[in-house]
This record gives structure tokens, C-alpha cells and sequence, in this order.
């Protein structure tokens, strides 16, 4: 193993970890991004995974003493091996990620720190922000402060990545690092431990996008969410500065002149935008119900209104048999009268003999 930066800060607040596997056309935008915090207390751990392109050179352009370089051969599968290498050298008392192929915005550190201090967990995340392809940024609604939410991002399916994530130093010997095992996503792997194994099993939301997620070179088509979302891309509302048309240079080139040029209040735009795209969703979600909800209540309406007509129905027909029984009654009150009458027992010989006759 061959590190650099030796003149060491003590101690510091955070540790980033940036993994990183032959992406030195876009790597020297992630580490600006890591430089340019408004958190200045942090060391960068940049961990190389059998890199043969010139990362070691892009890396060499940086002479910032927090940066160490983890120049490793190529780890089994996805390189978990070798991040948790660096990990285990990690100082910090917060642990964050940066990816080489992503960007992070100047207050990413800042809020996930305060995001952590305010909930009191061990572990927190910021509002995922993907940039397709095409070039489309798309912001997720994914709040794990909802139990729902929580059970199916423990046991279906992870869209946060590891970009957005902060911890403590502490949990990761609770949980005992990453997995070094699997052949993907360990990182979502190690977010269940970490959280399932928590005192109260609750997360961190920082409800604003704190980072720039390009989705990975290696992967092809759209998930299911994916998919759907796009759809509502299309649409004429969703706002310009969340669409960058492909160039003939690196998205993270594109996106992050943006940055540069509009700083602060570039990424305040973004963030306002981003919820206008989620509320309108929102919207548009509650609007597609309407119509069921109208189709349920006039469903709800007929059954009532039924239900009221054989009630009615019911009532007459208890108003007839109480009529009846209360004829049949008249009629034995009647017969009782006329039986005990004198007429009836004068008579009583004459009808016994009429019984005999007609025997």
C-alpha cells in the first residue's frame, strides 16, 4: 500500500472515504468538491481499487495534506476489501462518502452533521439527487422517518446512494464494517446493519439534495421508479435548471461550470427547484386519485340511498303485519265475546245435533 499526505491534522471532525476505479476524466470534479466544504475540519481518504489509468496523476495535482491516497490492488468483486482498509484507518468521529464520479455541494458536510446533532442517531442522509444520462436530475422522495418507507427500504430496495449518507465513526465496529462479500450494493447492506442494530432504530433526514448523483457508467436501463419518473419528465413544467442536454464532454464537466459560476445561490435555485418537482408530483398523485375517490363516494351514495329504500320497504311491511295481527287479534277478541254470550249457549244444543247429522 502507497499513501500520501503525511502531515496529518489531528484527529479531525469528519472522514470522507472516496472510492475510485479508473474514472480520472471526471475525479478531479469530486475532490474539488470534497476541497470546497464549508466543513474545513475533515481528512480525505481516496481509496484506488486497482486503478491503471492515470488517477495516481490526476491525485497528484492536489498538495492538500488532509488528502491520503490508497494506491491498493484490485479487491475481490466490487472492491469492499479495500475500502474497508481505509475505514479502519478512518479519524473522524463522522465517517462520510464522496464518489468519484459525483459532486457534492459546498454545505453537504454541514447539514449532515447538524442532521445527526439534532436527531441524536447514528446515522442520517439528504434528499437523493440523480443525474440520468441524458441529463436530467431527478430528486427522490424517499423519507425514512416514515415507518413504511423504512420497512421497504430495509428489505426491497435502496435508491439512496452512498453519497448521501453520514455516520458515526462508532457504528461501524458495531456492525463490523462493509461486507466484503457480496458482489454489489454492500453499502446498502451495511445502512440495514447500522440501522437495525441502533439503539432506537431511528434515521437522520436532511430533507434537502446536498449532493449530484451521476448514475454509474457500468449500469444499463431504468429501475421501475425510474421509469415512471422519466414519464414526468417529459412534461413542459419540469424546471430548466434541473435539465443539462448532453455534450461532448463529461456531465460532471457540464454541471459542475454551473456550480462554479452560480455558487451558492446556483445551488439554493436547485434546491428550490427540486421542490417544486416533488410537491408537483405530489400534486399530480393526488389528482389521479381524485377521480376514485369520487367514483368510491358515489358507489358509497347508490348504497345508502338502497339501503334507505329497504329500510322504508321494511317499515311497511312491519306497519302491515302489525295491522294484521292486530285484525286477528280484533277477531278472537270477538269470538271470545261471542262464545261467552247467552245466545251462544242456548244454542248449543241445536249445534250439537247439526255436528251429528253431518257425521
Amino acid at each position: 500500500m502507497q499513501t500520501r499526505g503525511h502531515r496529518l491534522i489531528q484527529k479531525p471532525r469528519v472522514t470522507i472515504l472516496l472510492p475510485t476505479h479508473n474514472r480520472a476524466d471526471v475525479l478531479g470534479y469530486a475532490i474539488q468538491s470534497v476541497l470546497w466544504q464549508t466543513e474545513q475540519d475533515f481528512e480525505l481518504l481516496i481509496v484506488g481499487d486497482g486503478c491503471t489509468d492515470n488517477t495516481r496523476d490526476v491525485i497528484g495535482t492536489f498538495s492538500d495534506p488532509r488528502i491520503r491516497w490508497f494506491d491498493l490492488p484490485k479487491a475481490p468483486l466490487s472492491g469492499y476489501a479495500n475500502r474497508n482498509i481505509a475505514l479502519r484507518q478512518a479519524r473522524g468521529h463522522y465517517v462520510a462518502y464522496a464518489q468519484d464520479d459525483d459532486i457534492l455541494f459546498p454545505d453537504h458536510i454541514e447539514r449532515l452533521i447538524a442532521t445527526i446533532a439534532s436527531t441524536g442517531v447514528d446515522w442520517a442522509y439528504s434528499r437523493p439527487l440523480w443525474v440520468m444520462p441524458d441529463g436530467v436530475l431527478i430528486p427522490f422522495s424517499i423519507n425514512l422517518t416514515h415507518r413504511d418507507e423504512l420497512d421497504h427500504f430495509l428489505s426491497v430496495e435502496n435508491h439512496i446512494p452512498s453519497n448521501c449518507i453520514m455516520h458515526t465513526r462508532s457504528v461501524l465496529n458495531r456492525v463490523g464494517f462493509w461486507p466484503e462479500n457480496v458482489p454489489r450494493e454492500a453499502d446498502w447492506r451495511c445502512w440495514q446493519r447500522m440501522i437495525l442494530t441502533g439503539t432506537t432504530g431511528a434515521v437522520g433526514y436532511c430533507r434537502l439534495p446536498t449532493a449530484l448523483h451521476f448514475r454509474a457508467n457500468w449500469r444499463e436501463g431504468d429501475t421501475p421508479l425510474e421509469r415512471r419518473l422519466r414519464e414526468i419528465v417529459k412534461s413542459t413544467w419540469w424546471p430548466t435548471i434541473l435539465r443539462y442536454p448532453p455534450a461532448a464532454e463529461p456531465q460532471q464537466a457540464t454541471i459542475w461550470r454551473a456550480v462554479q459560476a452560480g455558487g451558492i445561490q446556483w445551488v439554493s435555485a436547485l434546491r428550490a427547484a427540486a421542490d417544486t418537482v416533488v410537491d408537483h408530483i405530489a400534486w399530480m398523485a393526488q389528482r389521479d386519485l381524485d377521480p376514485r375517490i369520487d367514483a368510491a363516494r358515489a358507489a358509497q351514495a347508490k348504497a345508502e340511498a338502497a339501503t334507505d329504500m329497504a329500510r322504508a320497504e321494511i317499515e311497511v311491511l312491519r306497519a302491515a303485519q302489525a295491522k294484521a295481527e292486530a285484525a286477528t287479534e280484533m277477531a278472537r277478541a270477538e269470538i271470545e265475546a261471542l262464545r261467552t254470550s247467552t245466545s251462544w249457549r242456548i244454542t248449543a244444543p241445536l249445534r250439537s245435533i247439526a255436528r251429528r247429522l253431518r257425521r
